[in-house]
């Protein structure tokens, strides 16, 4: 607040004044809280059929590189899963979103990660991690599986499961072998091919593992901008959709293609706001979000890391930031909200007894929960 020292009382109550108009004709007017609201209906129609109910809350699990620390056991997914509200056991989450962005050994699964391109093997082993016993899927629905014992909590549906799909990165060449000859990736037919490989896949994997509470329902484009596959995109679509499961793209701020996301062929869409990463991005970009997810008709996604915990970065206003922005707007009753953690933050604030972090867990969990 700027210094009021010297100003005289004509001039203050002028400012007074002014300050009183603006307010009432501000987002913030109290009396027309219903009427501010950009996003009103409970259930918007979107542009693009869908095959699945989209889950309301995103939860995106980073999984698979070598250089993850993060065991997600059943125990580390607890969180996730369920929490316990006046002695009631309360369903949170209601979909999760397998991805990674590298091997962790020097090649990436999307443009730009690394200097190596990830191969038909580490495609591979990405998978072979997300199915194996007591880790991600499988450690996801067997805590699912204890709550549901419990029988505290009769209202379920089956969590929802999106899995990300690697780009073939153009121009590669050692990718490996396909429908028994080498593919290249400077052919799109070739590209192609080793995205419905990918698909075919993990739906074996998915089917064979017999999950009693959780469901596949789509895959995940992980780059997160269109240059190096604006033509493949929406093939990739069609083979996705031929098989009725959703695809799902979060682009980021700006991103190239982000509003041109019904051509690509995606059908479930967030839009990246980039806030929360950096304090020299004004609190405004958050409002410009909500107006372009409006005019695009895309859902949003909330951003933290570890740095929103009081005793790292203590950068939980900024995630504060994106929880009142959205309320003011009604996201939360009218958008589907993606939620990216860095690893495992969501988990880290349930843990902490600072109680800054204490009251932005609830506050989150309030919000997944009403």
């Amino acid at each position: 607040m700027r210094n009021m020292k010297g100003i005289t009382a004509p001039a203050m109550v002028l400012i007074l004044v002014l300050s009183t108009l603006a307010v009432c004709s501000s987002g913030n007017s109290i009396n027309h809280e219903e009427e501010e609201l950009i996003f009103k209906e409970k259930d918007p129609v979107f542009p693009q059929k869908q095959y699945h109910e989209v889950p309301k809350h995103l939860a995106l699990i980073y999984d698979g590189g070598a250089h993850r620390s993060i065991r997600w056991n059943a125990e580390h997914f607890a969180p996730y899963v369920s929490t316990r509200i006046n002695g009631a056991e309360k369903w949170l989450f209601d979909g999760f979103l397998f991805l990674e962005i590298k091997d962790g050994q020097g090649r990436g699964f999307a443009s730009g990660y690394e200097k190596l391109p990830a191969r038909k093997i580490e495609w591979e082993n990405l998978l072979h991690n997300y199915f194996r016993e007591g880790n991600a899927i499988h450690a996801l629905n067997k805590q699912i599986g204890s709550i549901r014992k419990e029988g505290s909590n009769k209202e379920f549906t089956k969590r929802k499961i999106v899995i990300s799909l690697p780009e073939p990165i153009p121009g590669q060449i050692d990718w490996g072998m396909a429908e028994g000859r080498p593919l290249r990736f400077s052919n799109q037919k070739d590209r192609l091919e080793a995205c419905k490989w990918y698909i075919n896949y993990a739906e074996k994997l998915f089917q064979s593992a017999n999950f009693e509470n959780v469901e596949l329902v789509g895959f995940y484009w992980l780059a997160e901008e269109a240059t190096n596959s604006r033509d493949l995109a929406k093939d990739v679509a069609n083979y996705v959709y031929s098989k009725q499961y959703d695809f799902y793209w979060i682009p980021y701020f700006n991103s190239d293609g982000y509003a041109e996301w019904e051509k690509l062929g995606f059908n479930v869409v967030y839009y990246q706001p980039n806030y929360f990463f950096n304090e020299s991005v004004p609190y405004e970009r958050l409002q410009e979000t909500c107006n372009r997810a409006r005019k695009f008709r895309m859902s949003l996604e909330i951003e933290f890391d570890e740095r929103a915990l009081k005793n790292n970065k203590d950068w939980g206003y900024r995630l504060r930031d994106y929880l009142d922005v959205f309320e003011q707007n009604g996201v939360f009753d009218s958008l589907k909200v993606a939620y990216y953690q860095g690893g495992d933050a969501f988990y880290r604030l349930s843990q902490s007894k600072e109680q800054a972090d204490i009251d932005l867990h609830q506050r989150l969990v309030e919000i997944i929960t009403r």
